[in-house]
């Protein structure tokens, strides 16, 4: 995933965590909230309760390549972090890509012709 797509200062996490809208799934946690700018940015976190740094470095790099496809068919101007689920550590990226497209298509952010 490219940096101009990601959602770097802990100030838009913050926003984004208080203000969004969640959407949970056994792997991932989708949070949306919309921002001024015209383009979608897209933030990760993976915590403790995933495993060892070498288990949550793991999850995240599966959510930005799993993302990085999606990221053109995505809805404008929002703000998205992706939150790792414990069972992510073990999953393969071709599950993470299916979790990631359920959870959008449920927030209305990628329509179904896209998912495919």
């Amino acid at each position: 995933m490219q940096r101009k797509f990601r959602l770097t200062r802990s100030e838009d996490f913050k926003r984004v965590r208080r203000f969004g809208k969640s959407f949970a799934h056994p792997l991932v946690v989708l949070v949306v909230q919309a921002n001024e700018e015209m383009e979608v940015r897209v933030g990760v976190a993976a915590g403790r309760t995933v495993g060892t740094a070498v288990k949550r470095n793991r999850a995240k790099r599966l959510m930005r390549e799993a993302m990085r496809t999606l990221i053109p068919s995505l809805a404008s101007g929002r703000d998205l972090i992706l939150i790792a689920r414990p069972a992510l550590s073990s999953a393969t990226l071709a599950q993470t890509r299916a979790a990631l497209i359920m959870v959008l298509s449920r927030a209305e952010l990628l329509s179904p012709s896209d998912a495919a």
